[in-house]
C-alpha cells in the first residue's frame, strides 16, 4: 500500500468511489481510498435497494438529483458501464386530504426547479398501479423521471474507471486513528500502517462519524437500521412497477428482478448502534401491511434468507453533510445522505471534487449543505416524504 496521497478517501463505498473518480478525471490522480471491508460492495451500497427519485421538498435535494440524472444517463459514455437507470417512476398517495394538500404544494414546488411531476387522481393511480389498493386514497403525485438503478454497478462502475485513471483502493486497511497537529491531519494510521496525505475526505457512511472524531471533529452522523423483506420470485407485478409509497404509514415497494422488495421506515432500539441482525417481529409486521395494501402480494412467498438489514447514515435534517469540516483545514465530509446516498452520489463526487480543487462547487449551490449548519441554527427544512 502506498505511503502518501494527495488525496486520501476513508471509505469505498459509492460515495467514496464517486469522488475518486471525479477526482481522477480532472487530474487530480494522486488518490488513495481506503476501504476497512476485503471486499467491493460489502458495506451499506450493496444492501441499498436501488431507488431514484426528483420528487423531494427542498430546493437542494431536487438539484442534486436533477445534477445526478444527468449523469446517470452519461454514465455509459463516460465511466463505461450501465447505471441501470430505468425511469419507472416514484408514486406517492396521500392517506387523507392533509397528505393530499401537501403533495399539491409539492408538485408546484418541482415544477419551479423544472423537476417532472404529476398531479394522479385514483384512476391514474390504478393504470399506473393496478395492484394498489386504494381504499381511503384521495389522490397522489408521480415522478416520470424518477425510477431505479443498480447501486453496485454504479460503485464497480466509478471504482474500475477510477483505477484505470491509476487510483487505488485498499480493502482492508481500516483507519485506526488520525494524527491532527495545529489544524491539519498530518497523519493515518491504519491497519495496513501508516499514511500521509495532503487532503482527507470522511466517505465512511454510517461511521463517518467515528472516523470524524479521531480528528476532533464531531458530527452529527450516526447509523440507523433500515430492512428490507424480499419475495421469492413473483409473477404477480411486473418489474416496470413504479416505486409505490403510502404516506400514511411510509410502507413502500418495488421489484427488483422479478421480486418484490418491502420496505418500510422503521427505528430500531439495539444496543449496538451498528446491529445489523434481522428483525423477525419487523417482517411480520411488514408482510402483514403488505397484503393489506397490495392484496395480490398474499400470493408471494417471502424469501426470509434473501430478506436483510442495513445501515442508514442519518443527519438530524436528513441532508448530506458537504464540504470542510470545521476546525481540521484538510478534512472534507461527504456523508449523512440518510438513504439517499447511491442516488445522489454521482453529484455529491463531482461537487466535492469541485470544493477540493476549485475551492468551491460551483455546478450547484449546496451551501445548505455546510457541515456548521447545524451549530448555526441553520438546518435544512422541508416536507419528510421518506
Amino acid at each position: 500500500m502506498k505511503k502518501t496521497a494527495d488525496v486520501v478517501i476513508v471509505g469505498g463505498g459509492v460515495m467514496g468511489a464517486s469522488l475518486a473518480w471525479h477526482l481522477a478525471s480532472r487530474g487530480c490522480r494522486d488518490v488513495l481510498v481506503l476501504e476497512r471491508l476485503p471486499e467491493l460492495g460489502g458495506g451499506s451500497t450493496g444492501k441499498a435497494t436501488g431507488g431514484f427519485r426528483c420528487q423531494f421538498s427542498t430546493e437542494v435535494s431536487v438539484r442534486l438529483s436533477l445534477l445526478s440524472r444527468e449523469k446517470l444517463l452519461r454514465f455509459p459514455e463516460e465511466v463505461g458501464v450501465d447505471s441501470g437507470y430505468l425511469p419507472y417512476g416514484y408514486l406517492f398517495l396521500a392517506g387523507d386530504a392533509e397528505q393530499l394538500a401537501a403533495l399539491d404544494w409539492l408538485h408546484g414546488f418541482l415544477h419551479g426547479l423544472g423537476a417532472p411531476c404529476e398531479r394522479v387522481g385514483p384512476e391514474d393511480i390504478r393504470r399506473l398501479n393496478p395492484a394498489a389498493n386504494l381504499e381511503g386514497i384521495p389522490g397522489g403525485t408521480f415522478g416520470p423521471a424518477d425510477g431505479f438503478i443498480r447501486p453496485l454497478a454504479i460503485l464497480s462502475g466509478y471504482t474500475e474507471a477510477a483505477r484505470r485513471l491509476r487510483v487505488e483502493f485498499e480493502y482492508g486497511a481500516e483507519v485506526l486513528g488520525l494524527t491532527v497537529e495545529a489544524d491539519r491531519i498530518v497523519g493515518i494510521e491504519t491497519s495496513r500502517g501508516p499514511v500521509s496525505a495532503g487532503t482527507v475526505v470522511d466517505a465512511a457512511g454510517a461511521w463517518a462519524g467515528p472516523v470524524a472524531r479521531m480528528a476532533g471533529v464531531d458530527i452529527p452522523v450516526v447509523p440507523a437500521k433500515r430492512q428490507v423483506a424480499q419475495t421469492q420470485p413473483f409473477g404477480g407485478l411486473p418489474d416496470t412497477m413504479p416505486m409505490t409509497i403510502f404516506l400514511e404509514d411510509g410502507f413502500h415497494l418495488r421489484v427488483r428482478d422479478g421480486r418484490v422488495l418491502l420496505l418500510r421506515s422503521e427505528d430500531f432500539a439495539t444496543a449496538d448502534p451498528f446491529d445489523t441482525t434481522f428483525d423477525r417481529d419487523w417482517l411480520d409486521r411488514v408482510v402483514a401491511r403488505s397484503h393489506e395494501r397490495v392484496p395480490c402480494l398474499r400470493e408471494a412467498e417471502i424469501d426470509v434468507a434473501g430478506s436483510w438489514a442495513g445501515l442508514y447514515e442519518m443527519s438530524p435534517d436528513s441532508h448530506a453533510l458537504l464540504g470542510p469540516a470545521p476546525g481540521v483545514a484538510n478534512l472534507f465530509l461527504m456523508n449523512g445522505s440518510s438513504g439517499h446516498g447511491v442516488m445522489h452520489s454521482p453529484a455529491l463526487g463531482h461537487l466535492l471534487a469541485e470544493m477540493i480543487l476549485d475551492g468551491e462547487a460551483r455546478t450547484v449551490d449546496v451551501r445548505a449543505l455546510r457541515p456548521t449548519r447545524f451549530a448555526e441554527g441553520e438546518p435544512v427544512a422541508g416536507l419528510s416524504l421518506l
